[in-house]
């Protein structure tokens, strides 16, 4: 934990000691402590907060990345406002998830947040080293450039979107769409800041938008992104329906409309996330002809959504989000 309130590590060493099946391992006032601390002791999630004196929170995550061995980092900051840029700023250079603090001081209910997300961290953490050396069945690989590229993502998956499309090649014209769970607030500011990341026109969805080479198409975060038409005139859909994943946007809708659509020439990246929602849209890809491929456990947040559809024997590949880029740019069209 890294506050550099003493009151607030209390408070939330308090917390965290109160659930079952937690612990505060340590707690520091600034990162440079936690950084020198964890290159001899290991922890299965580190709090941080944003704004401190010195170092900062988002000036340091690239350092106590490096140092964590691969412990997720939740952002707990009154700074990690919904839809604020230092909240998506965080998530883009890591952070697994995000939590604000409440400007009238702590009660039950930030407690319980607290707690859920640091044991599904956790949980997600213990899961991941586990399953690191599974045995997956994989399908044939792609020999061909798709002409549609569909990604899907959830806990930590900015940073994974951001490395993935970094990787790939300046040339690659595709279109990609993202749906990415995020509250509605952060969408906008996470489709800027692709933008700016990648040199790639981004937009949020819009019911009726044509689907354009080289452009990146966001869901938006209060409805699934469908598509309509055939592969060379494509345009959104906005869906409202329930799914059995719960999740809005859902990656299954998507994809299930891609597999409608496109058929085999489209391809699917299934990135870190908790959850299964994806498999269902994978399964329609596959049958319709179409390829998956899905990030590894060793790179993952959480294995999650990529786990559901390796187990379920639907990807092509496995490997971390940038390596999966590399593979598709080389791909002939």
């Amino acid at each position: 934990m890294i506050d550099d309130s003493a009151v607030v590590r209390t408070a939330l060493t308090r917390m965290i000691e109160r659930a079952d099946g937690l612990r505060s391992a340590a707690s520091f006032a600034g990162a440079a402590h936690a950084i020198a601390w964890l290159e001899f002791n290991r922890a299965d999630v580190i709090m941080l907060d944003i704004n401190m004196p010195g170092i900062d929170g988002l000036s340091a995550m690239p350092a106590l990345i490096a140092a964590a061995n691969g412990a997720p980092i939740l952002i707990v900051s009154s700074a990690a406002k919904a839809g604020a840029e230092a909240t998506v700023r965080s998530l883009a250079l890591g952070a697994a998830d995000t939590l604000e603090k409440p400007s009238s001081g702590f009660n039950a209910a930030f407690e319980a947040l607290l707690v859920g997300r640091a044991m599904a961290l956790a949980r997600g953490r213990r899961a991941r080293a586990s399953v690191t050396r599974e045995p997956v069945a994989l399908r044939p690989s792609p020999m061909t450039r798709p002409r549609l590229l569909a990604l899907g993502a959830s806990t930590g998956g900015i940073h994974a979107l951001e490395s993935f499309i970094t990787a790939l090649p300046e040339d690659f014209e595709v279109p990609i769409l993202i749906t990415q769970h995020l509250p509605t607030a952060f969408v906008p500011f996470f489709t800027q800041q692709l933008a700016q990341r990648t040199s790639r026109l981004a937009r949020v969805a819009i019911d009726g938008q044509p689907i354009r080479p080289g452009t990146i198409t966001v869901a938006p975060g209060d409805a699934h992104l469908g598509l309509t038409g055939v592969t060379s005139a494509l345009r959104v859909v906005l869906r409202d329906n329930v799914v059995a994943s719960r999740c809005c946007p859902s990656l299954d809708i998507m994809l299930t409309d891609i597999a409608a659509t496109c058929g085999q020439e489209a391809l699917a990246v299934v990135l870190t996330g908790m959850g299964s929602d994806g498999s269902c849209g994978a399964r329609a890809m596959v049958e319709a002809g179409a390829h998956v491929l899905a990030q590894d456990a060793g790179s993952a947040t959480i294995w999650g959504m990529p786990g559901a559809v390796a187990r379920a024997g639907l990807a092509s590949r496995l490997d971390t989000p940038a390596a999966l880029a590399r593979f598709v740019g080389r791909l002939p069209a």
